[in-house]
């Protein structure tokens, strides 16, 4: 497998799962700007709509989109339990879980990428936010990560877009239970290790 990839951006949730997973995969950097990967590949023939992820299978099929990509991954070794059976009432609840995080804390986001971003709407961006992450904190209270009580792919997903609040300078502090969870989840190997292959740091909050 292959997975095309932008250093932190959502693309590292499907990275951190394919190390925790322990499967074979090799990674190839996109230029989002320029759409092509480091490998030298014109990135919009694999993916048209031009954004990362992108997993392209060894039988040459693709797939986008981190909630598709990630469970595809979780469902290749069910053993591992990064997701639950599929059928079952909790696995909905995962899906919950992944369609709160891309439609509402990953879209959320969105907007503070404009570098010519109005201050009001920068401003109203940072509020929006900050609602979700209180939800995420509310639910945090009472467990140690969104579904069962263990380690997931819907938090592979949060810890990768909740990392965002870093350049964008959101203080995690009024969140204490949410900066517990992103300690905790940056302290797993398979965790350390897709930042530093994306040549990435963890900057805990204060």
């Amino acid at each position: 497998m292959k997975l095309y990839y932008y250093p932190g951006a959502c693309s590292l949730a499907p990275h951190i799962v394919l190390r925790e997973l322990g499967l074979d995969f090799v990674l190839d950097r996109v230029d989002l700007a320029g759409k092509t990967t480091q490998e030298g590949s014109d990135f919009l023939s694999i993916n048209p709509k031009g954004q990362v992820p992108a997993l392209a299978l060894d039988d040459g099929s693709v797939l986008t989109e981190v909630p598709v990509i990630v469970q595809y991954l979780a469902d290749r070794q069910p053993h591992a339990n990064l997701a639950p059976a599929p059928g079952t009432f909790a696995r909905y609840r995962l899906q919950e879980w992944l369609n709160f995080i891309t439609a509402e804390v990953h879209k959320g986001f969105s907007p503070l990428f404009r570098v010519d971003l109005p201050e009001p709407s920068k401003q109203y961006a940072t509020e929006n936010i900050a609602r979700r992450l209180d939800y995420l904190d509310a639910h945090l209270a009472g467990n140690e990560f969104l579904l069962d009580d263990r380690f997931g792919v819907a938090d592979s997903y949060a810890f990768a877009i909740v990392n965002w609040s870093n350049p964008f300078g959101i203080d995690l502090s009024p969140w204490a239970n949410l900066r517990r969870y992103m300690d905790r989840i940056a302290a797993r190997p398979s965790v350390r290790d897709s930042l530093q292959a994306e040549g990435l740091t963890y900057v805990r909050a204060a």
